[in-house]
């Protein structure tokens, strides 16, 4: 097997044969012709069955996760919905860590909720409880965030998943935080993997999307009928500017973990903060575990303010690099307060925030740059 970068760069990445382009064109067209009634030319008929130009994104999205098949989609969301209507059925149980993203939270509560599958949001370090719980119920997925999103805990992906499997469970693994440059969870014995290609994938704020790689041809089969019967596809430009991105996946993931490593350590401590949130720093509970199945650890984190929710609100308005925003993922650093923000959906449950939590998105940027402004506004409050 060639190195990742290799892989992120050339695979499904192969020169257009008329004119030798090196990066293949963009195939906009929605119909393709055929010499013949039901004989396709290269397996392509209509855009939302397939269109060049994704097929080369899934190509590439499973030689950088190690899986069987990937598919694209017009959304993060879009590409859970897809693998949750491929595999959960009325009567069906399913479980998701107490910190699990807000929107995957909704989804599963609000939608599948009326279509009869319930669920439980679990602390999913505590195996013991999780391995109790699954044997009270009919869990059909047990859904993994490592690093959860906001509070940046850390799952035992191969334990968890051995825990699942043994109950007749999927193990379904949210790799958007880590990305396979860092953490490649088949490796672990995951059975799918979601990404919001939006984040790192993309790469640069500018194009919208997800994906779901299998490890099994039978659940690629499922969760392809739900791409193609229900149409909710990447487009081709979509496609493309994802594409563009994911090559320089490797380089950006090693200075956003390094950014993000030496802005936790330089905060820690600071008397506006009462905890860092980051799996880098020795002091995180989950450090171990993330010294083990990733590579790095990556570009987010997240702070506790001393001063409570107004300290929290009002840090977000007092950095100058860093952009007050929802989102993560891009070149430039973010921040933002996610009870009020991208959380909201989960005020009142299990999985809230604490309101006194800040998430920062640290980008790539100058590291001197990154600390500065971050110290100046925190010292401000």
């Amino acid at each position: 097997m060639t190195g990742f970068d290799t892989r992120a760069i050339r695979a499904g990445m192969t020169p257009d044969p008329i004119t030798g382009a090196v990066v293949p064109p963009l195939h906009l067209s929605t119909t393709f012709r055929q010499d013949f009634p039901g004989e396709l030319l290269g397996g392509f008929e209509y855009a939302r069955c397939a269109n060049p130009t994704r097929s080369a994104l899934q190509e590439n999205l499973v030689a950088l996760e190690g899986g069987t098949a990937a598919f694209s989609f017009a959304s993060g969301m879009a590409a859970e919905d897809a693998f949750f209507r491929a595999v959960v059925r009325p009567g069906d149980h399913v479980v998701l860590g107490l910190d699990a993203y807000g929107g995957s939270y909704r989804m599963i509560d609000a939608v599948y909720g009326q279509m009869g599958v319930t669920h439980a949001a679990l602390d999913l370090s505590d195996l013991t409880s999780l391995d109790e719980h699954l044997a009270q119920t009919k869990t059909r997925v047990v859904r993994i965030e490592t690093p959860s999103n906001p509070v940046m805990s850390i799952v035992d992906i191969a334990a968890v998943t051995d825990i699942a499997h043994r109950h007749g469970a999927l193990a379904l693994v949210d790799n958007t935080f880590a990305t396979p440059a860092l953490q490649r969870p088949f490796e672990f014995g995951a059975d799918a993997i979601v990404h919001s290609t939006t984040k790192y994938l993309g790469g640069h704020s500018d194009v919208l999307g997800g994906a779901v790689v299998l490890n099994s041809s039978e659940l690629a089969e499922s969760v392809y009928n739900m791409q193609n019967w229900l149409g909710a596809v990447s487009s081709p430009f979509d496609a493309f500017l994802t594409l563009r991105g994911i090559k320089t996946l490797g380089v950006r993931m090693e200075r956003h973990s390094r950014n993000a490593l030496a802005l936790a350590r330089a905060v820690v401590g600071h008397p506006s903060v009462s905890e860092v949130h980051y799996p880098g720093l020795d002091s995180h509970a989950g450090h171990a575990i993330a010294a083990r199945q990733m590579s790095a650890f990556g570009g987010m984190l997240s702070i506790s303010l001393a001063g409570g929710p107004d300290a929290a609100r009002l840090l977000t308005t007092r950095t100058q690099i860093f952009t007050l925003a929802p989102s993560l993922g891009g070149v430039e650093s973010l921040i933002e307060w996610p009870s009020g923000m991208t959380h909201t959906s989960v005020e009142g449950t299990p999985l809230a925030v604490p309101h006194n939590l800040v998430r920062i998105a640290v980008g790539i940027e100058t590291e001197s740059d990154l600390i500065d402004d971050l110290t100046a506004a925190l010292d401000s409050l």
